[in-house]
């Protein structure tokens, strides 16, 4: 008696809508799937064997967990956590941001110099987006300050502006280049990377040069850890790109495992660092419990570039135009 189809495992356990989950088992009908179900919804199967089946997430599939079937095997024998929308028509480019109370900000980035009828928008815990901040020309890269207040880098001007609650903003720091990327440390010095190659720190509004860095084609994207190292990802047109490791001394250092196109990074509430690749084909984001390792993938999906960690056990991660909510 031959048995039927069994699935062991699905990796990763969370994707979004152009993602790849990959179900592994035994006896799938390899030569005649060509979608199988997730939930009520139709995925294609982009790779099939008797023991692997590689399945991109459809953009119509509801968001939670979602049944996996495959044809012959009994019941919902396993489930994927699939990405809710939560905001659409958002250029961001790098991280979103949430504040203490759970509130998202997104940006609307633009094309150079354009300056965009609303520069951030707010989403709250229900969904609803609401215009935050206007007249910022390309906001870029976000943070929630030691003061609770919001930063905004603008890449077009190469300064960094600050939020109050009303979002009224003023210009706290200039002449920071191309400015993307924002961090802070415990003391509240503030970190901007300029991707042509410049780590600044800016004390009392007064910028200084802290590390250099390759020049990126894209953006720097900056986190801050809790034992107060900088790390920072600058994508170029190398097949591979490393994790920067910057010390209190700003003495620099690489991660041992490159990836493909890294963009935005994380720190997750247990202290380990997620990190966006962008590289088409294996994007998602990426999880390193051990710096000193390989990192395993947590989150499929298409075209992502950034991520965050909400004070509720949310996590969030966006593509250039929606942000999707775990």
């Amino acid at each position: 008696m031959v048995a039927g189809p069994t699935i062991s495992s699905i990796r990763p356990l969370r994707a979004v809508e152009g993602g790849r989950i990959t179900i592994h088992g035994s006896a799938f009908p390899s030569d005649r799937l060509q979608t199988i179900p997730l939930g009520e919804t139709p995925a294609r199967v982009a790779f099939a064997s008797s023991r692997r089946l590689v399945v991109t997430v459809p953009e119509d599939v509801e968001g939670g967990p979602t049944p996996v079937k495959i044809p012959g095997a009994p019941g919902e024998t396993a489930y994927v956590s699939v990405g809710a929308k939560w905001a659409t028509g958002l250029h961001q480019v790098d991280n979103p941001v949430f504040d203490a109370h759970g509130n998202l900000f997104v940006t609307y980035s633009g094309s150079r110099g354009q300056e965009a009828p609303v520069s951030i928008f707010r989403v709250t815990r229900d969904g609803t987006r609401e215009p935050f901040a206007s007249g910022i020309v390309n906001a870029t890269s976000m943070a929630i300050g030691p003061d609770g207040a919001l930063y905004v880098s603008s890449r077009f001007e190469g300064a960094v502006y600050r939020i109050d609650g009303a979002g009224s903003h003023e210009q706290v720091a200039s002449d920071l280049g191309v400015a993307c990327g924002i961090a802070f440390d415990r003391d509240g010095s503030m970190f901007v990377g300029d991707r042509s190659g410049t780590i600044f720190r800016v004390r009392d509004g007064e910028a200084s040069a802290f590390a250099a860095i390759p020049a990126s084609v894209a953006a720097f994207h900056l986190a801050m850890s809790a034992e107060q190292e900088l790390f920072v990802t600058a994508p170029t047109l190398n097949a591979y790109d490393y994790v920067y490791r910057i010390d209190r001394e700003g003495q620099v250092r690489k991660l041992p495992s490159p990836l493909g196109r890294p963009q935005g990074l994380a720190f997750a509430p247990d202290g380990s660092l997620h990190v966006i690749d962008a590289l088409a084909g294996a994007s998602g984001v990426y999880r390193f419990a051990d710096l000193d390792a390989p990192p395993e993938m947590v989150v499929s999906g298409g075209a992502l570039v950034g991520i965050a960690f909400g004070p509720e056990g949310e996590v969030v991660v966006a593509s250039n135009e929606t942000a999707y909510r775990f």
